[in-house]
């Protein structure tokens, strides 16, 4: 089998997207993965820049079919890399027009397509959810809550929710996303820096939370790459 597509969705802006796609980034990395990052956020493609340089990227629209006949291509010719997609906050309109390009050539691609969805507290975080797994049936969907928002029994909307319980029946996991410090965020993405940059660019006590952090993000991780 080839590896793993993993896309970072969420349906709209300011859940926490971006982060979620570094940090599955550099957990990647860290495990020697082949990696290709596809940037469908092409307005405003944070995580493009801050890996361009050195990890192999790409700007792809995915507002429209040829955007995904290409993301399909690129995953065909490059079959020994695991690819890490970061959509776009207006995702989910493409997503139920063309997502079945995708999903009707997974078994061809002989890829397994997990999807990261990050959710705030917020009903419309739930709807949209529904709407992404009607369009894409063929994918496994992990939901992150985002612990910038709070811990995890702030998200009682989910917690409780019918759409955590098919979630979950599918073989999806529901995960608390770690919170990383402000200023430390704020310093990866003004600076432009990836993650291992950041671990050894930033001043100490910022490396030091960051290092937490990264634990943190393993822990999680390790939970979706053990399933």
């Amino acid at each position: 089998m080839a590896n793993n597509i993993y896309l970072i969705g969420g349906g709209k802006g300011g859940v926490g997207k971006s982060m979620v796609s570094m940090a599955t980034i550099d957990y990647l990395l860290q495990r020697e993965a082949d990696l290709l990052l596809i940037d469908a956020d092409t307005s405003n493609p944070d995580v493009w820049k801050a890996y361009k340089d050195t990890t192999r990227s790409d700007l792809l629209d995915l507002d429209n079919a040829d955007g995904w006949i290409e993301l399909i291509n690129l995953c065909d010719s490059n079959a020994d890399s695991t690819i890490v997609i970061n959509t776009a906050a207006r995702s989910n309109k493409a997503v139920n027009a063309y997502g079945t390009i995708l999903s009707n050539t997974l078994p061809e691609l002989k890829r397994k397509l997990i999807t990261l969805w990050v959710i705030n507290r917020q009903r419309d975080s739930l709807e949209l959810l529904k709407e992404y797994m009607d369009a894409i049936p063929g994918t496994v969907v992990h939901v992150i809550r985002n612990g910038y928002f709070g811990d995890e029994r702030k998200f009682e909307l989910y917690n409780g929710s019918k759409r955590r319980t098919v979630v979950e029946e599918r073989g999806g996991l529901s995960l608390t996303f770690p919170d990383l410090a402000d200023r430390v965020s704020d310093d990866i993405y003004s600076k432009r820096l990836n993650i291992a940059q950041a671990a050894t660019e930033l001043p100490m006590g910022n490396r030091a939370e960051l290092q937490r952090w990264r634990g943190a993000v393993k822990t999680m991780m390790d939970r979706l790459h053990h399933e």
